[in-house]
């Protein structure tokens, strides 16, 4: 009997825990609700609204695609007339991204449309109580950043390879016209740059915003570039070594920024058209037809005409001691006594006159004698003068230690 009523109460609290379980189990159980993220953009909780992108095709026009939507009582002419002081429809351009912010219900009613112009601006025309149209400018952040490597072909293809924007190559360019050659850049030679790049709402990548120092190993040693102010530029800023000398001399190295030195000045080559051995008193840069011929100084047209040797070609005269000329361009693009400045486009690439192939042959004279171009010791420039050499060197230092600092990782393939 006791055996039988401790079994029962044994039962019992077996239930009872049971119990109790199932109803902590219950209490316990907590609903999950998933909750939509807010996708943000133009300033808009864009799950607010039935979101339309679309870009402006050829025929496009603002009537045209708003003709499409449900403007309520809203007129096209009427939104023209009231926003025309902040958007100019006809300013609507081809490619340009647009955007249509509508109620979410059955009518699509339009509430919002959205240009955007460029990858910064864009403008909001809001049609819901009354008409009215804003520009706004999204944000952008600058970030410093420093890198270190060796060419491995050509300068844009090494950055685009190291995560660069590759245009800052044409940059680079510019800024060591005077300094480097960059068709006698070769595999493995070092180089460092430091520049700032610019991102909008500090995410979408959106270039090199400025160069803030570089060096190039060129013939075995470092050309440094850093940029400074001195009152003679007028607050334009000018690229100078690490010694304060500007790197902007009385030459350019080549009267084109890049392609390949296909022959140079020789005293004895096979010539290609006329089939015997003769000097060849100028260096030839091949490069596609049409590519902008530059003067290498500044001076004065002396010459600019046509002869069946030389082509179309142009002759400079940059002082009393220095001459340069331009052979076999496909077009002219200055006259005879005309005053030019270094680096301006003075024609184009062309095969004229006794050309095998599109180039330009690039000579240079001296006291009135054929030299060889490249071999010449060019005028070079000044050490800064005044008192900015201390504020450039304390801006300076830094600077170039970072450079030396990163390039000591660099790892040659």
């Amino acid at each position: 009997m006791l055996k039988t009523v401790h079994r029962i109460l044994l039962l019992l609290i077996a239930a009872l825990l049971l119990l109790f379980s199932c109803q902590k189990e219950k209490e316990e159980t907590i609903e999950v609700i998933k909750i939509k993220p807010k996708i943000l953009n133009f300033g808009f909780n864009l799950n607010e609204f039935n979101v339309v992108h679309d870009t402006l095709e050829s025929g496009d026009t603002f009537g045209t695609i708003l003709d499409k939507q449900n403007l309520g009582n809203i007129q096209v002419h009427e939104i023209v007339a009231k926003i025309k002081d902040t958007l100019n429809v006809r300013s609507l351009r081809v490619g340009k991204p647009f955007t249509f912010l509508r109620t979410k219900d059955k009518k699509h009613k339009l509430q919002y449309f959205i240009y955007q112009a460029d990858r910064l601006n864009y403008y909001v025309v809001d049609l819901r109580d009354s008409i009215v149209a804003y520009k706004k400018t999204r944000p952008v952040t600058y970030k410093s950043r420093t890198i270190a490597g060796a060419l491995n072909g050509s300068l844009s293809e090494t950055l685009q390879n190291l995560k660069v924007d590759p245009s800052l190559a044409t940059r680079i360019a510019k800024v060591y016209a005077w300094s480097i050659d960059f068709f006698k850049l070769k595999k493995g030679d070092e180089f460092a740059l430091s520049f700032t790049e610019r991102f909008i709402n500090d995410t979408v990548y959106d270039g090199v915003d400025s160069l803030k120092a570089a060096f190039f190993e060129y013939k075995g040693k470092k050309i440094y570039a850093f940029p400074f102010s001195t009152d003679g530029s007028k607050g334009k800023l000018q690229y100078f070594d690490e010694e304060g000398k500007t790197l902007k001399n009385f030459f350019l190295k080549a009267p084109l920024k890049f392609i390949n030195i296909t022959s140079r000045y020789t005293k004895s080559r096979f010539h290609p058209v006329q089939k015997r051995w003769k000097a060849h008193n100028g260096t030839d840069y091949a490069a596609p037809t049409g590519t902008p011929i530059m003067t290498t100084a500044a001076g004065v047209i002396e010459q600019a005409g046509y002869t069946t040797g030389n082509g179309n070609f142009v002759k400079v005269k940059h002082d009393k001691t220095y001459t340069t000329q331009y052979l076999h361009m496909s077009k002219i693009l200055v006259k005879r006594g005309q005053r030019v400045t270094q680096g301006q486009v003075i024609g184009k690439v062309g095969s004229t006159g006794l050309a095998t192939g599109p180039h330009v042959c690039y000579r240079f004279w001296k006291n009135g004698v054929q030299v060889d171009a490249l071999r010449l010791n060019l005028p070079t420039s000044t050490p800064m003068e005044g008192n900015y050499k201390q504020a450039f060197l304390k801006q300076m230092i830094p600077l170039k230690r970072e450079l030396d600092s990163v390039a000591k990782f660099i790892v040659k393939k």
